[in-house]
């Protein structure tokens, strides 16, 4: 128990404003750098996009003659194309599969249906079901954990600076391309949009591996990509071109990467990202039409445009200024149902992966839980929907089921079910009926409601199953569906075409949930072909967007968070502009000197996990203690195996390095998951007592601070210049020439306020409604109506 009088100061300090309390330092800070990548919490690192700059790699760069550098930039537009035709082939492939697989279940369902042969039709629905998701969870949870989810968070925390193991391996590009397939054609409600955003980023990762020695697919030409820097410009263009793929949306698929994944960027990426994704909607087209012939079995015939609203009813997708407070309704709804989506999707999210915790027993169960769920939803509501006569504009036979895909159900011939027609069909198809013109009197309001409520709960249930799934396209479906349900409810006091409403309130409801709007207008154009919209679709996302943003963050955002995984926001938080390096700079630091014993860098990279160390020249080196540089744990393991020693503490000879002693592909960084570790380096005891001169390899010009920069200040170089290390010079001349170094987790809020917790109030708010903020406004409108009445 505290005495009296350090209660009594405690009780004061508290009472101060934040700004001008002491900083107490917490004695101990716990924070992990553990994290769930796809299904399953492993290890996480830093990228290092810095440039290295010492004698060895100064050496390389003017060896390289003008052919080597034309080769580079030959090279760079070569793995572009290539990307774009492999990702365009992919999604091809998806798309068919996905179509053929899902219309032979539902085409045997029908039919079963139409013989009254109801209860085996549903089994034979559930279990197919049943088959395919547990195929895809199988597969991922034992072969390609990496693989789970969507990937978007994976990818935006990748390009962040973020690198976990296996999440771009060709074992995970496998399982997601497969997994995506039988998930989607469970009938589970998840999409195939961002899945394709990392296998994009998967085809583009594995061409920036630079080959592979154990297969023997490399050249000297490949070496030029070993280097994060190169790597995360593919990933970009990749994701970009997987967005592309999905939607068939090539200008789309350019913003969607700068606007919500890359956290870097520049003119040049642009250009190669829109030369990536023009080559995926190429190779889009040339399948498409080869499958025009009817050569692809149940796939969908049409051009690029996946939701054509232009060809048909032109003048239905009119609007007059007295609907513009139609709109901002739909968005402001929009944003209100967003925030309570992403709300519920984290409340559920947390529950799964407790579930998901305890082995992979327990997430097939979870996984055949939500499926039998599913398929009890899908195939039994359409029970409670009156069965309506075909449109007149139906076929000549007085059937309706080609006229967009309309479901008989059980409904007697001549008739169909329309909530049917949306539960038992892809959901590509389920939006196409949504979108079409002209249809206003073809759903019934309270079809709408069922198929309302059913997709927005199914929505938040779906993506937390061990499978690749995701979330864009079902966003999408149940925005539609708000967006008939508000055009049917406001009946003759909007003259707004029903299929307009529904695009809009996909809009509304893609703005309150993944808060772009940029990307996502576009995306929308470009799948509905109707440059009409543009001022409709810009307002609505604006509005839905800033009001979802005063409840939390994108659903992306929330997942990264809840994931663990360690993104640097743009902005910094306000206690930060409180702090200085200083204050946060953890100890104790390790260095070496400029000529260092074999035995002491052995017995540190044993027994740290350190991942670059300041190398400081003392006597007689130079003449007093001075800070040489940076050496990186990956180099020095390559130091240790070369064997390169010398008997005495002495720097190599000048001509040691041009001699080709030391190559610069030796340290060129090696694909993920594929590292050395000092475990490999076994050295006899005469060899630990030689000496090796650190000179030639150690980063000469690392980035620094001093010790008395704002951790605000500091945060934004880190991240700006893409860091993984920023080393912390003191202020007075005569101390030590390095205080410490400052990674990715010393700028992360769990450490910072671990450290210092008088911080915690200070936090960044973002002007959102908190509960209490809330119920005090509440009371207050109870008070005044009380006192007015």
């Amino acid at each position: 128990m505290a005495p009296p009088l350090e209660d009594h100061q405690m009780e004061e300090e508290e009472q101060r404003p934040l700004l001008t309390r002491a900083l107490h330092r917490s004695a101990t800070n716990n924070t992990s750098q553990v994290a769930m990548v796809g299904s399953n919490p492993c290890p996480i690192e830093s990228l290092d996009y810095e440039i290295i700059e010492n004698d060895l790699f100064d050496q390389n760069w003017r060896t390289r003659s003008k052919v080597d550098q034309v080769r580079y930039v030959v090279l760079k537009w070569t793995f572009c194309f290539a990307i774009g035709v492999l990702t365009g082939i992919v999604g091809f492939v998806i798309n068919l599969a996905v179509e053929n697989v899902s219309g032979f279940k539902h085409g045997a369902v029908s039919a079963l249906m139409e013989s009254t042969s109801y209860w085996t039709a549903f089994w034979l629905f559930a279990g197919s079901n049943l088959v395919f998701l547990l195929f895809a969870s199988s597969i991922t949870a034992f072969v390609s954990p990496a693989a789970g989810g969507s990937g978007i968070p994976e990818v935006k925390a990748y390009l962040n600076g973020v690198d976990a193991p296996n999440i771009f391996s060709m074992r995970t590009l496998a399982v997601k391309i497969a997994g995506n397939i039988a998930a989607v054609s469970s009938s589970l409600h998840v999409g195939k949009a961002g899945p394709m955003v990392h296998t994009g980023a998967c085809i583009a990762a594995i061409f920036g591996q630079g080959g592979s020695r154990k297969y023997g697919l490399t050249c000297r030409w490949l070496r030029y990509f070993k280097n994060d820097r190169d790597r995360r410009d593919l990933v970009t263009i990749g994701a970009g071109a997987g967005v592309a793929a999905a939607f068939r949306a090539p200008v789309g698929g350019v913003l969607f990467a700068l606007e919500s994944l890359s956290s870097w960027w520049r003119s040049a990426l642009i250009w190669r990202s829109f030369f990536t994704t023009a080559v995926v909607a190429v190779v889009l087209r040339l399948f498409i039409e080869l499958c025009g012939t009817g050569r692809c079995g149940m796939f969908g015939k049409g051009g690029l445009i996946m939701y054509d609203v232009s060809t048909i009813f032109d003048d239905l997708m009119t609007y007059h200024l007295k609907d513009i407070p139609i709109v901002i309704l739909i968005g402001v709804t929009g944003a209100l149902l967003g925030g309570l989506y992403n709300f519920l999707m984290m409340k559920v999210l947390r529950v799964y992966n407790m579930i998901n915790e305890k082995g992979g027993a327990h997430k097939l169960m979870l996984a055949a839980t939500v499926s039998i769920l599913t398929s009890c939803c899908v195939f039994g509501l359409p029970w409670l929907a009156p069965c309506r006569p075909c449109p007149t504009n139906g076929s000549p036979d007085g059937t309706c089921h080609a006229l967009n895909r309309f479901r008989r159900f059980h409904c007697p011939p001549g008739h169909y079910n329309d909530l049917a027609s949306l539960f038992l069909n892809i959901n590509d198809d389920a939006i196409r009926n949504l979108y079409s013109t002209g249809t206003s009197d073809v759903y019934h309001p309270g079809s709408m409601i069922i198929f309302f409520v059913a997709s927005y709960g199914l929505g938040v249930l779906s993506y937390g199953v061990v499978a690749p799934s995701g979330l864009f396209v079902p966003i999408i479906l149940t925005g539609a569906t708000y967006g008939r349900l508000v055009a049917m409810l406001l009946g003759s006091h909007s003259g707004l075409d029903h299929g307009l409403v529904a695009i809009l309130g996909s809009a509304s409801f893609l703005g309150g949930t993944i808060r772009m709007t940029v990307s996502v207008c576009v995306i929308i154009l470009e799948l509905t072909n109707n440059l009409l919209l543009l001022p409709l679709v810009m307002l609505v996302l604006l509005i839905s967007k800033t009001v979802a943003d005063s409840f939390n963050s994108s659903i992306y955002d929330l997942i990264l968070q809840l994931k663990g995984l360690p993104h640097l926001d743009g902005h910094a938080e306000p206690y930060m502009r409180q702090l200085t390096v200083g204050d946060v700079v953890a100890g104790p630091l390790r260095s070496f000197n400029g000529v260092e014993k074999v035995g002491n860098i052995v017995h540190i990279l044993r027994t740290t996990g350190h991942h670059a160390f300041p190398v400081v020249d003392e006597p007689p080196f130079s003449p007093a203690p001075v800070l040489y540089g940076l050496v990186l744990r990956a180099h020095l393991l390559v130091l240790l195996k070369k064997r390169e020693f010398l008997p005495a503490p002495e720097r190599y000879p000048k001509e040691y390095v041009a001699a080709g002693r030391f190559l610069a592909e030796d340290f060129d960084k090696r694909g993920s998951g594929k590292q050395d570790t000092i475990a490999d380096v076994q050295l006899p005891s005469e060899e630990m007592e030689m000496y090796v001169d650190l000179h030639p390899f150690t980063n000469t010009s690392p980035y620094t601070v001093v010790e008395t920069m704002s951790l605000a200040k500091a945060l934004v170089l880190f991240r700006e210049v893409g860091l993984r290390h920023l080393l912390v010079v003191p202020k007075a001349c005569d101390r030590s020439p390095v205080v410490g170094i400052l990674t990715r987790h010393d700028f992360m809020p769990e450490h910072i306020l671990g450290l210092h917790p008088v911080l915690l109030g200070s936090r960044w708010k973002r002007l959102r409604w908190q509960k209490g903020v809330v119920a005090k406004y509440f009371r207050s409108l109870l008070v005044w109506i009380t006192n007015s009445g």
